[in-house]
Parts: structure tokens; C-alpha cells; sequence
């Protein structure tokens, strides 16, 4: 069940070097003046494409609404962890118990490094706001549904948008879950999925592009880096297979539960 060979109790120092070099060179790239100037050009265009027709086109200002819906994010959290416990998808059944406690701890190695980045970007004035409260012809959805922000909370803006918290943990998934992919085909649909679950933040102004391509990337290869080319993985993975096997064997025990590969763990 311990497969040894999802993570390794050893430093890969060539990766994880690498998951350190990338995010400071897109870093310093996004503070060239030259660069900032790029993203800003780039990313003003890339918003009215995709928020202007919600001013004019009902289907994509209700497609759009309903996905940058909070209950949304639970419907997205479920498809996700859906592919990542899948038996014999990405992981072989026997793989699947130890794959999702390995995610689970690079989700923690990703929460700690965006709590000292956020406070980090905070301290160096980098937090700017989302473009539905900066950009003056902005379409806000909530304006248009006042309903659906009454009742769900629409997510349309941020005081306080960079990095993309919501695309991070997105990408940190599919950069994972690329990592144990066994056909081009899984590829595909593994970051088909991660960029359209990307989008409705964007369309609806709640994030600027950067804020995903540059703020949420670092975060997720930084994650990547010190959670699974380091020894983190393996021994927070190993630690919950332990306090866990318990609760899974009584699983086990339940009609339709126990079939799922995840308590099986055979």
C-alpha cells in the first residue's frame, strides 16, 4: 500500500532547484518595469475580451455567474478530487490512498508559502486591486444579478487580488497530477480542466491575469518544489496513511463506501 515509488525520502536538489529558479524569473520579470508594462497591456486587453459581452450576451452573463458562484468552488473541489482518487485513472487503486495524502500535503506546503508571500507582498506594496474595482467600464456581474450575490456571494471583486489564490491551488493540482500521468490524453484533459476552472475569476474581474500567470504559477511550483522534490511529501504522506488506517478499515466495512479505491487501498 506505502508504494515507495510516488515520493521518495530524498532531496531531488536539480528539481527543486529549478521549482525555485522559475518563480523568482517570473518574479523579477513582473517587477522589470518593461515586463510590468507587458502584463498590463496584455492582461486590459485580455479583460475586455472576455468581460465586455457580459454586458450584452444573457448566456455568457449567466454561464459566467453561475460559475463564479462560492458554491461553485465545492462542485469544482469535487471533480478534482474525483480524477485524483479515481482508481486506475492517474493512479493505479493501490496508489490512489498515498497519492491523495501526498496532494494533500503539498496543499499545506502551499498554504504556508502563500500565508509568507501574501504578507511579503503586502510589506512590499505589490497587492493591487481586481479590474471590476479598477477599470472604469468594467461589467460587474453583481450589478446585473443582484439576486445571485444576495443569496451565493458572487466572487466579481478583490481589494486585494494578486496572487491568485484560487488559481494556484488549480495549477498546483494539475502540475501534480501531470507529474503521475501516464498518456498525453490525461495531460490534455487534466489541464483543460484547470484552465477552465481559471476563468470565471477572470472573466468576472475578480483577478487580473497576472495575478494567475505570474502570482498563482510561483505559488503552485513553489509548493511543488518544497513538497515533492523534498522529502515533505513522503513523510506527511506516510504520517496520515498511519493515523488514518483506522478510520479506513472501518470504511471498509461499509456497503459502497468500501469499494472506493481510496478505502480499499489494494
Amino acid at each position: 500500500m506505502n508504494n515507495p515509488g510516488l515520493f521518495q525520502a530524498r532531496w531531488n536538489l536539480r528539481r527543486l532547484a529549478l521549482c525555485n529558479f522559475v518563480p523568482l524569473m517570473l518574479l523579477a520579470f513582473w517587477l522589470w518595469p518593461t515586463g510590468q508594462m507587458v502584463c498590463v497591456i496584455f492582461d486590459e486587453w485580455f479583460f475586455h475580451q472576455l468581460n465586455a459581452p457580459l454586458a450584452t450576451d444573457p448566456i455568457w452573463l449567466h454561464f459566467w455567474a453561475i460559475a463564479s458562484l462560492r458554491p461553485f468552488d465545492a462542485v469544482v473541489g469535487v471533480i478534482l478530487l474525483t480524477l485524483l482518487i479515481k482508481g486506475d485513472w492517474v493512479f493505479e487503486a493501490a496508489e490512489v490512498r498515498q497519492a491523495f495524502f501526498g496532494f494533500l500535503s503539498i496543499l499545506l506546503m502551499l498554504l504556508f508559502i502563500r500565508l509568507l508571500f501574501s504578507r511579503f507582498a503586502v510589506y512590499m506594496d505589490w497587492q493591487h486591486g481586481s479590474p471590476s474595482m479598477t477599470v472604469d467600464s468594467a461589467v460587474r456581474m453583481s450589478h446585473y444579478l443582484p439576486g445571485f450575490e444576495k443569496a451565493w456571494e458572487l466572487k466579481d471583486r478583490s481589494s486585494q487580488s494578486f496572487p491568485g489564490d484560487h488559481a494556484s491551488v488549480l495549477l498546483v493540482w494539475a502540475m501534480f497530477m501531470t507529474i503521475f500521468s501516464r498518456t498525453s490524453w490525461q495531460a490534455i484533459v487534466i489541464w483543460g480542466l484547470a484552465l477552465l476552472f481559471m476563468m470565471p475569476r477572470l472573466v468576472a474581474g475578480a483577478n487580473w491575469a497576472q495575478d494567475d500567470y505570474i502570482g498563482g504559477v510561483l505559488l503552485a511550483v513553489w509548493a511543488l518544489g518544497w513538497g515533492y522534490y523534498t522529502p515533505f511529501a513522503y513523510y506527511v504522506s506516510g504520517f496520515f496513511m498511519r493515523v488514518t488506517a483506522p478510520l479506513f478499515d472501518w470504511l471498509g466495512r461499509l456497503p459502497v463506501v468500501s469499494r472506493m479505491s481510496v478505502v480499499r487501498g489494494d
